[in-house]
């Protein structure tokens, strides 16, 4: 199958904390996680032709995941199997502070992913590259392979899109913001979270924000900023982005959800604007169930609710 967008990343398997029972005994959900790979089936729920970038262990999870993305046209001709190490798993809490997460991630198969097995036919042949900071925080050598899909995609002019997605257990932010940056610098699409780029670069405004990743080299930066929505901009216009109300229960994969949704529509050819309003949307629906992936919207879903999102009700 040839793709458009190649997501490369971390997968891990999920168990999802639900509420408890009466008697206070508690229950996880299993399901599939990693941002990448969160992101990938977002795109392809919104018909975005995907394929996925990792290796997975000879193991239960690892063929969880196989027949998880085959399920959801995700392709995976680019994902490694491998007897040496195991796929990752982590396990998902909730309390009045919002969820939080424990992975067991060291060793994994994606963690040992080398620059020497990154598919540059694969890259060459794609429209995107869609990584982010978990990509290449998990270890050194997942880092330098990630760097070097970069250089394979800009050598052949494939689009660059990068998530900053900082998780501070990876690595501290003085290290995690000269390699995210030194990435960043040749992304096409910059799409970070408000409280990561706080952290690497001790910025507080939001427009002072999406000037340092302009700077840097991005065309297009997508600044998430949660339950405020996301500020878009380019070298000659930014817009304030409403998120879209809906009553949240887990919003576990929903950055994901809005990253994958939105470059899938920006591989459909909206403009990207557009495709913030959309996303936007696609990532509200999804924290209305548990799980990363299960909730995941599909593109009827989203299109039925686009028309009560406040950028559709008083366009600009």
């Amino acid at each position: 199958m040839t793709v458009d967008l190649l997501c490369m990343g971390e997968p891990m398997l999920e168990f999802n904390q639900l509420p408890p029972n009466p008697d206070g005994t508690r229950h996880y959900l299993e399901g599939h996680g990693g941002d990448t790979s969160n992101a990938a089936i977002a795109a392809a729920r919104q018909g975005a032709r995907v394929g996925y970038i990792t290796a997975l262990g000879q193991d239960a999870p690892g063929d969880s995941f196989i027949a998880l993305w085959q399920r959801e046209g995700v392709d995976t001709s680019t994902v490694l199997r491998t007897d040496r190490y195991q796929t990752g798993v982590y396990f998902v809490t909730h309390d009045d502070e919002g969820h939080h997460f424990l992975h067991y991630r060291s060793g994994s198969a994606a963690a040992m992913y080398a620059a020497s097995d990154v598919p540059e036919a694969a890259i060459a042949a794609a429209r995107m590259l869609y990584v982010s900071g978990i990509s290449q925080g998990i270890s050194g050598s997942a880092c330098d392979a990630v760097f070097a899909a970069i250089d394979i995609a800009v050598r052949h002019g494939v689009k660059v899109a990068y998530d900053t997605n900082y998780r501070p257990r990876l690595w501290p932010p003085a290290r995690a913001a000269a390699v995210m940056h030194a990435a960043m610098a040749r992304a096409d699409y910059a799409m970070p979270g408000e409280e990561d780029v706080r952290t690497l670069t001790g910025l507080t405004d939001p427009d002072e924000m999406l000037d340092f990743y302009l700077r840097l080299g991005s065309k297009v930066v997508l600044l998430k900023m949660g339950a405020a929505g996301a500020y878009l901009a380019t070298s000659n216009a930014r817009v304030r982005i409403p998120a879209h109300r809906v009553v949240p229960v887990d919003a576990t994969g929903a950055g994901d959800t809005f990253c994958g949704s939105f470059l899938a529509r920006i591989l459909a050819g909206d403009e990207p604007e557009a495709a913030a309003c959309y996303a936007s949307v696609a990532a509200a629906l999804k924290c209305t169930g548990y799980g990363a992936v299960g909730p995941i919207p599909r593109a009827a879903e989203v299109r039925a609710a686009l028309s009560d999102h406040p950028m559709m009700r008083h366009p600009t």
